[in-house]
Formats: C-alpha cells, sequence, structure tokens
C-alpha cells in the first residue's frame, strides 16, 4: 500500500501514539495516586482535550514554519489539515484509555484501561509496519515496550505521591 500524504501520515500517527501513551500513563498516575474516579475522570477530559489543541496547534505552527523556510524534503501538504488531523486522532485514541475510568470502578477501571492502551499500542505499531513495508511485529513491539514503560512510570509517580 502506497501512503500519498506521508504528513497527514505522520500527524495521525503521532496524534494516536502520543494519546495512547500519555493518557493511559496520566490516568493509570492519578488513578492510583488519589482513587477518586470523579477527579480521575475530569483530569482525564481536560488532559485529553489541552493536550489534543495544543499539540495540533504546535503541529500547524510547526509545519507552517517549515513551509515558510522551504527546508522540507517531504510532500508539501496543508499544515491546517495537518494539525486537525493530530488533533483529532489525539481525541479519538484518548478514549481508548479515557472510557474505562468513565464506565469501570477502580480499580478494574484501571487495569482495563491500561491493557485496553497497550492492545491499542501494538496494534498501532502493527498497522504502521504494514502501512509502511517494514516489519509490523517488529513496529509493534516497539510501540508495545516505549508505552509500556511510559505507563508503569505514570503508575509508580501516582504510588509515590499517592494519599
Amino acid at each position: 500500500m502506497r501512503i500519498k500524504h506521508k504528513e497527514y501520515f505522520r500527524s495521525t500517527l503521532f496524534g494516536i501514539e502520543d494519546s495512547l501513551i500519555s493518557t493511559a500513563a496520566l490516568l493509570a498516575g492519578i488513578s492510583i495516586g488519589s482513587k477518586n474516579t470523579k477527579f480521575v475522570i475530569m483530569a482525564g477530559i481536560v488532559a485529553i482535550t489541552i493536550e489534543a489543541v495544543s499539540m495540533g496547534v504546535g503541529e500547524y505552527l510547526s509545519d507552517d514554519a517549515m513551509d515558510d523556510l522551504d527546508k522540507l524534503k517531504r510532500t508539501r501538504g496543508n499544515p491546517l489539515l495537518s494539525g486537525f488531523l493530530l488533533c483529532v486522532s489525539y481525541i479519538a485514541a484518548g478514549m481508548i484509555p479515557f472510557l474505562p475510568v468513565v464506565f469501570l470502578q477502580y480499580p478494574s477501571s484501571i487495569i482495563v484501561s491500561v491493557i485496553c492502551s497497550l492492545i491499542g499500542l501494538f496494534l498501532l505499531g502493527y498497522i504502521k509496519g504494514t502501512l509502511l513495508n517494514t516489519s509490523p511485529w517488529k513496529g509493534a513491539v516497539k510501540i508495545f515496550l516505549v508505552g509500556g514503560v511510559t505507563t508503569i512510570l505514570g503508575l509508580l509517580v501516582g504510588l509515590f505521591f499517592g494519599t
């Protein structure tokens, strides 16, 4: 399979990957530290929203600057669309670790949240490898391990600061 707009693919991939890693780690740390579902839900909504908008805007501004500098060696795209795709993919992926926290009771909620996020990361790496004609398994394991380490870090921070 050939990807026509590499920039849009990169933005979407980055939005999904970053959201799955940071949202799962954040929710894990806050859940284990506070054990307060209402607070975790509020923090999750704030984090997903702010990070998605921040990353979308950052993507737009950095792509726009690179276009202005004419230093890109990749297919030119629309920086606004690239930022929008990153923002939307971040929100959609953030729902994967967030929804278990909304619908399940602690501690089951955080266990399901982390498992769903790690499965999502594994699938993302596999799909990425398939689309880019590289090893899908290598890509899956790489993203899974990076996300897993980050999530464990979030859990440890939550345990350290927990009440």
